[in-house]
């Protein structure tokens, strides 16, 4: 990686660039200063049209506008976060920035100023690193080191919002007067700027109310999820196709076929990939990635793209390493393809959104009764949770920008709620015997199923996003074998 510059004599008016401690140049002479001033094409793009979801973000800014009438309200994308040292990790956007823009450059602050008739919006973004003071390419975020951002014109035509710098941003709100909310926790200086002006609790319900406008999807966000999952299914084909070499490695080689996928067809995963084989699949979150990949073991493998609109997938199948389920191994799978099945069977319009984890867990309990792992009734075990000791989770979530999306909605809206068309949510009964259960038989010990589809609420039912990877164990093996052969 190379080191930034500074200039020799920066202007005084100006914050001085910064210089990297150690850096091998100390300066930068007048001549070379006045040299990289000129002599650069003009790059303006003015053949630019409106990104695809303009119209769908605009009508989510007049959701918000009505909803908030006469406030101000100041929706921040976030900052870089260092990583180490002078690196920075990947920038992602706040997604309520993102759900209300488009955009997805750090520093960006959308505003909304009451008018008399809702209000105006302003996208405040950092304008085009500038070549007269050399920040283009002595600054460690000059568009030499990290690449060209969008003028404020061009960004005003891409996301069909009036661009303003956002460098003067901080100063304007601590001036500005009247109600006012912000979106915590994702700059430190736009709220320091209205400290004074806003109440946690006033903040919260604009949170709420941006968490809660997510639960329904539009036909934008719909298409994009369909497209994340279509490409999380190639994704898991990929994986099938290079067991061998997993096994002769470890579980990051899954991780990183998985990844490249991701990083070729989208923006990223949507979240850490879960690549458990064998007593891992046990942990719900393993994502060290660090174990072996054994013939006659099974492989949990949880895993999603996410595209450059951040919409997730979020798809969870179980595999036969060596392509064929054990009996033992197909038993415990078929339970949970079963408790799958129920699930997905409850998920239609105006139903209790609890109902698919209802049907689900009883299912997983009736088996473990008719095992023996637990004492019946059903009912008992149900009432008690007992289940819970093998089941351990919920049976899905929203989905949507976030793999767990629309998470600061009220218990009312989402989980106490009910379903409606265009709400998106995924189905995932487990089975968990740890390896260390002495409750249960040997032979169950460290085995680990999860079945998971993203599931889309329609006016007639449900449709299952990620249809096209196999489900039933049978299926599943025949598929491996195809892609195998």
């Amino acid at each position: 990686m190379a080191e930034e510059l500074t200039p020799a004599n920066p202007d005084e008016s100006e914050e001085p660039i910064k210089q990297r401690k150690n850096g091998l140049y100390p300066g930068v002479s007048d001549e070379l200063a006045e040299n990289m001033k000129s002599g650069w094409a003009d790059t303006e793009l003015r053949d630019l049209e409106p990104i695809p979801q303009a119209a769908e973000t605009a009508a989510r800014r007049a959701a918000l506008s009505a909803r908030f009438p006469g406030e101000r309200l100041v929706i921040p994308a976030g900052n870089l976060k260092t990583r180490s040292n002078d690196t920075e990790y990947a920038f992602r956007a706040s997604v309520e920035y993102a759900y209300l823009t488009g955009n997805q450059t750090e520093d960006g602050v959308l505003v909304l100023e009451p008018a008399a008739e809702g209000h105006e919006a302003t996208i405040y973004l950092l304008p085009r690193s500038d070549r007269e003071n050399g920040e283009f390419w002595l600054d460690g975020q000059g568009e030499l080191w990290v690449g060209r951002r969008h003028s404020l014109t061009e960004a005003g035509t891409l996301y069909g919002i009036p661009a303003s710098d956002v460098r003067e941003l901080a100063g304007a709100l601590r001036e500005a007067t009247g109600p006012v909310r912000v979106v915590r926790g994702y700059d430190a200086g736009i709220e320091a700027a209205l400290t004074d002006k806003v109440t946690a609790e006033r903040d919260e319900e604009l949170r709420v109310f941006l968490s809660e406008a997510r639960l329904v999807k539009d036909e934008f966000e719909i298409g994009e999820l369909q497209k994340a999952v279509d490409s999380t299914v190639r994704g898991f084909e990929d994986v099938v196709k290079v067991l061998d070499k997993a096994e002769a490695t470890s579980e990051r080689y899954i991780e990183g076929t998985f990844f490249l996928r991701a990083r070729v067809e989208g923006n990223d995963v949507g979240y850490g990939t879960i690549a458990a084989a064998g007593p891992h699949a046990c942990t719900l979150h393993w994502v060290r990635n660090d174990g072996a990949v054994r013939s006659g073991e099974l492989l949990l493998l949880d895993a999603g793209v996410e595209t450059h609109t951040y919409y997730t997938a979020d798809v969870t199948r179980t595999l036969p390493i060596n392509g064929r389920f054990s009996d033992l191994q197909r038993k415990i799978y078929d339970a949970v393809y079963e408790a799958q099945e129920a699930g997905i069977a409850a998920v239609k319009p105006g139903a209790k959104y609890r109902d698919f984890h209802d049907a689900a867990q009883r299912v997983l309990a009736e088996r473990l009764v008719e095992w023996g792992l637990v004492e019946g009734p059903v009912e008992r075990v149900l009432e008690l949770g007992l289940q819970r000791r093998w089941t351990l989770h919920g049976t899905g979530h929203m989905l949507g920008m976030d793999v767990h999306d629309c998470a600061a909605a009220r218990v009312e809206s989402y989980v106490d709620g009910v379903l409606e068309p265009g709400m998106c949510l995924t189905v995932e009964p487990g089975l968990y015997f740890q390896a260390d259960d002495l409750t249960v038989p040997e032979e169950y010990r460290g085995i680990g199923v999860r079945i998971e589809d993203d599931i889309l609420v329609t006016e007639g039912g449900n449709r299952n996003l990620s249809a096209a990877l196999p489900r039933r164990s049978d299926e599943v093996e025949a598929w491996m074998a195809s892609l195998k052969g």
